[in-house]
């Protein structure tokens, strides 16, 4: 990857400290876009992405949390089910969002 090419990543975590967990998910809301819980969107380059791992490597415990990072394709086959992840409407320049799920329709796809 382009060291300034800035691609999509899903972040998802497991923290089984609670005062760790709340570090790491106050620090991926600066960073990202909560899409649940425990799960972020990232629209990073790879200087970016080594330091977002670095900074929840700081904070995780290795033995006892479980964090992982997956690099998406710059466009996604974005499906969605269920409620929207964000406020109708939400745009954000260079990085392409799933549409909501508007009038029951299942299957939504950007790209």
């Amino acid at each position: 990857m382009s060291i300034r090419l800035r691609l999509p990543h899903l972040v998802c975590y497991d923290i089984s400290e609670p005062r760790r967990l709340r570090k790491i998910h106050r620090y991926l809301k600066k960073a990202g876009i909560p899409l649940q819980y425990s799960v972020f969107l990232l629209h990073v380059d790879t200087l970016e992405r080594d330091r977002v791992v670095a900074a929840i490597r700081r904070i995780m415990h290795p033995r006892e949390d479980d964090v992982r990072i997956y690099p998406l394709p710059r466009n996604p086959a974005w499906q969605l089910w269920g409620r929207p992840p964000w406020s109708q409407g939400l745009q954000l320049v260079g990085l392409p969002l799933p549409l909501s799920n508007v009038a029951g329709d299942l299957d939504q796809r950007v790209g």
